[in-house]
């Protein structure tokens, strides 16, 4: 079976966006709660508990939390196991020299993510062309994005989805399916052999003497809009003092910078993906 991921934007509704944003908030809580538990018992030399025992205290905590924790309950029961193992197998990965140790996840820095495991908790449904609704718990009925068709839901289509993951990023929620289809092996190429060369000055040169150019991405407006926000971020940094927190209105206009850059990254991808997928 082979292993892919589909990534639709969410469209919640005005109430939804601040239960999504409290669930995020509250697995990155719980990520730094789990995280200063470990350093406190390598300060102590004591053995960390296991995987079980942390659970059922977690299970404990939302269901009468302590004064101060009553965030805990906004994330779901299996939403937190999910982060109970992420942060186990970060570590597991840093041991294995394959990543660097995990760190305390900050409110303004952080990537707000939540874990839906299991497909059935999800109920895909197709509402029309352009648009599907799945379940979120503790959200409800939200609206995504439909651009390629999911195994057991469209049919005819081979696989089947075996869990999701919510994301922000700086334009909004997305979901990420988790999929699962058999292994499919491509039918042998028949033309001619091409190679292809990245360069600077032209992006893609092939070997059978074509180009292709990266277009400009972003139009005049979008491109002298950015070079505003950039000015107006830099005059906000000088007038703050050495040492200050970040003022509300400079993070603000970060991200406002944010959200520029990141159409252009996804416009860059787009054309990325449809030049690739036609040589």
């Amino acid at each position: 079976m082979a292993r892919l991921v589909h990534v639709a934007r969410l469209y919640p509704e005005v109430g939804q966006v601040g239960k999504l944003d409290g669930q995020g908030h509250a697995a990155r809580g719980l990520w730094n709660l789990l995280h200063e538990w470990h350093i406190m018992c390598r300060e102590h030399r004591r053995s960390a508990l296991p995987l079980a025992a942390v659970d059922r205290q977690m299970r404990e905590a939302r269901k009468s939390p302590p004064e101060g924790f009553e965030w805990l309950s906004l994330l779901p029961a299996q939403a937190c196991q999910q982060v109970l193992k992420q942060y186990q197998a970060a570590w597991k990965r840093c041991y294995a020299g394959l990543a660097r140790p995990p760190r305390f996840r900050f409110r303004r820095r952080a990537r707000l993510a939540v874990d839906v495991p299991q497909a059935s908790g999800l109920q895909v449904i197709r509402r029309s062309r352009r648009w599907g609704v799945l379940s979120v718990p503790g959200v409800g009925r939200v609206r995504f994005r439909w651009t390629r068709p999911l195994p057991g839901v469209s049919r005819g289509v081979p696989g089947r989805l075996t869990g999701a993951r919510l994301v922000r990023e700086v334009n909004g929620w997305h979901v990420v399916f988790r999929i699962e289809t058999p292994d499919v092996r491509p039918e042998p190429h028949g033309g001619p052999v091409v190679g292809v060369d990245r360069g600077v000055t032209r992006t893609l040169a092939l070997s059978d003497g074509s180009f292709r150019d990266l277009p400009v991405l972003l139009s005049v407006g979008e491109a002298g809009r950015l070079l505003r926000l950039e000015r107006k971020a830099a005059r906000q940094r000088r007038a703050r003092a050495r040492g200050a927190a970040t003022s509300n209105r400079l993070t603000r206009t970060y991200d406002q910078i944010a959200r520029v850059r990141a159409r252009t990254k996804r416009r860059r991808d787009d054309w990325a993906h449809k030049v690739t997928t036609g040589i």
